[in-house]
């Protein structure tokens, strides 16, 4: 992204506040706000990143899709967008409280090796994954928590030293009823935030809701530092802390992550870091929903994950899953299945090849029209992504449009959405050498239920072969059948 010239590009007599309006729900606020940055055109954002002891599945990556967007669409608006995505590589337990077991330690017994290594493939896995959905990482920086053990150190001791931190035999403590307010994220306080919290009864804690922020080392703990407090590890919520001020500032425009993160980790964030300036942490949070699979969260505890390599071996294409995410607006709940995939893929491979008819139809050239304008609307009311999908194929399937208006459409649509819509993959026509044999018998049976005007048996057929990888067009001259180069 050249930002330096979108900075400047319109400085004669542009102002500030001339920039397109972008509505954002804040969930401090509870409401759909105009956003404005602190800076003029610039945007400081941090995402909060996998803890990387196993891979990332795919209801983890749909907060990385919805982040994605949202720096599209300010970067589209004329922001350059400052992103920080943290690795979390020490010492996250498993639960959002400060008990459980250690997720690091977990990770490096399962696979027999160290905490070092174990991160370095995760980490890797992860950044590969955030690439083949289209998400830009060359603009992201990803810093690792254990490079950054001094930093939260010294935040643990201003928080110490403003008598908002306390001893125990275990470790330092944050005592939240310093903190006026604590738990106002979300609207939680009182007896939903302690039902929130999950966290484990420690001897000597003043409120349930208090955490730790240094906690002392245990004898077989693979990742301790030198501390004031003794050898030990940092609590998991202030290396975001420690990581935002660090790259990003004292005081920053946006925080993201999944909604399971608002009643204890980011509220956490919240009170160590404002405790410690005296500032605003962060003017906008958002948080996307939950990915769902037969009513239940997507979730390693629960046995129900999908990665995005099993989609990839199943002949989907990765960007299948990025449209799958796209038909709902990143607040809502939204249920994976692989037929749902199976019709996102679908729906994105004509989405591609009408790209490509249009292009060559307009010859590449551009005009403005008035679904043009109303895609724009719809991106940047909140990133609602089902309504601009919904323009989209409303205009290019209409015939009030040119082709040059058409084109125009799917530049902003390439641009704001990331679904490589002005160099799509290369599809093309399956030899019928190359059809494998149950495919073709898939097919027989598929035309004879058409035939016969079984529609339901037709539909059921075609579900099938696409599970299988491959996609179906009732041509003139019978089925055609294509598939995804990947």
């Amino acid at each position: 992204m050249n930002w330096f010239s979108n900075l400047f590009k319109k400085r004669n007599g542009t102002e500030h506040h001339r920039l397109p309006q972008v509505f954002l729900s804040n969930t401090l606020s509870g409401n759909k706000e105009l956003f404005v940055s602190q800076k003029p055109r610039i945007v400081l954002l941090y995402s909060c990143g996998p803890t990387v002891y196993d891979r990332a599945h795919i209801g983890n990556l749909r907060a990385y899709v919805f982040s994605d967007i949202l720096v599209r669409v300010l970067h589209e608006a004329g922001y350059h967008v400052q992103r920080v995505i943290n690795i979390t590589d020490v010492s996250h337990l498993v639960g959002d409280g400060d008990e459980g077991v250690d997720k690091m330690a977990l990770g490096a017994s399962r696979e027999n090796t160290t905490p070092l290594a174990i991160a370095e493939r995760y980490t890797k896995l992860f950044i590969d994954d955030l690439r083949e959905l289209n998400v830009d990482t060359d603009d992201i920086r990803f810093p690792r928590a254990t490079d950054y053990i001094q930093e939260q150190i010294a935040l643990a001791k201003t928080l110490e030293e403003k008598g908002f931190a306390y001893r125990l035999a275990d470790g330092l403590y944050f005592d939240t009823q310093k903190f006026p307010g604590y738990g106002k994220l979300g609207g939680l306080s009182g007896v939903r935030m302690e039902a929130g919290a999950r966290v484990e009864v420690v001897k000597g804690k003043r409120h349930s809701a208090d955490f730790v922020l240094w906690r002392n080392a245990k004898p077989n703990d693979l990742q301790q530092w030198n501390s004031p407090w003794g050898r030990g590890n940092p609590g998991w919520h202030i290396e975001c802390s420690a990581m935002a001020r660090s790259m990003l500032g004292q005081e920053i425009d946006i925080h993201t992550g999944g909604e399971d993160h608002i009643a204890v980790h980011h509220n956490n964030e919240i009170a160590q870091s404002e405790a410690a300036s005296g500032r605003t942490f962060v003017h906008y949070w958002m948080h996307s929903a939950f990915l769902t699979m037969n009513g239940e969260k997507t979730s390693k505890s629960l046995g129900n994950t999908v990665y995005l390599s099993d989609i990839v071996a199943k002949g989907f294409h990765p960007l299948s899953l990025r449209y799958f995410f796209l038909q709902a607006q990143y607040r809502t709940p939204l249920s994976f299945s692989f037929d749902a995939l199976a019709s996102a893929g679908n729906a994105l491979d004509r989405l591609w090849k009408i790209s490509n008819e249009i292009a060559k139809e307009s010859k590449l050239k551009c005009e403005s029209s008035e679904a043009h304008n109303r895609f724009l609307a719809a991106i940047r009311d909140d990133l609602g992504t089902p309504q601009a999908l919904g323009i989209l194929w409303d205009s290019l399937k209409s015939e009030e449009y040119t082709p040059e208006e058409k084109m125009l459409l799917i530049e902003d649509a390439d641009a704001h959405l990331g679904l490589s819509l002005l160099s799509p993959p290369q599809v093309g026509t399956v030899e019928e050498a190359d059809i494998p044999m149950e495919i073709k018998e898939m097919l027989a049976h598929r035309e004879a239920a058409r035939i016969s005007k079984d529609f339901k048996e037709a539909d059921r057929l075609r579900g099938d072969i696409e599970r299988s990888g491959y996609h179906v067009d009732d041509g003139l001259n019978g089925p055609v059948l294509t598939r995804t180069t990947l």
